[in-house]
C-alpha cells in the first residue's frame, strides 16, 4: 500500500510535469490522481499480460503516467481542486 502511494506521487508529479502550463491543484489531488493512474496501469498491464496489478513494470508505469496525463487535464478542465476566482468578486470598476 505505501509503494501504491509513493509511486503514485510519483506518477503524479511527472503527470504534472508532460501536462502544459500550470495546474492549479493540490499535492493530495496529485496524489490521487497518480494513484488512480497506477491502478488504470496496472490493470492494463495486467490485462495484456505484462504483470500483475501490483507489480511495477515499464508498460504499466507508461500507461499509468499516460492515464494520470489524462485524469490531470479533465481535473484542471472540471475546475478541480480551484479555490473560487476573486479577481472580479467585489471589485467594480470606478
Amino acid at each position: 500500500m505505501i509503494g501504491f502511494i509513493v509511486a503514485g506521487l510519483v506518477i503524479g508529479a511527472l503527470a504534472r510535469l508532460v501536462l502544459p502550463g500550470k495546474q492549479g491543484i493540490g499535492i493530495g489531488l496529485t496524489l490521487l490522481l497518480g494513484v488512480v493512474g497506477a491502478v488504470i496501469g496496472g490493470t492494463i498491464a495486467n490485462l495484456v499480460g505484462s504483470g500483475d496489478i501490483f507489480e511495477l513494470n515499464i508498460f504499466g508505469f507508461i500507461v499509468a503516467v499516460v492515464a494520470a496525463v489524462v485524469l490531470l487535464a479533465v481535473a484542471e478542465r472540471a475546475g478541480l481542486g480551484q479555490g473560487r476566482s476573486t479577481d472580479a468578486v467585489g471589485r467594480g470598476r470606478h
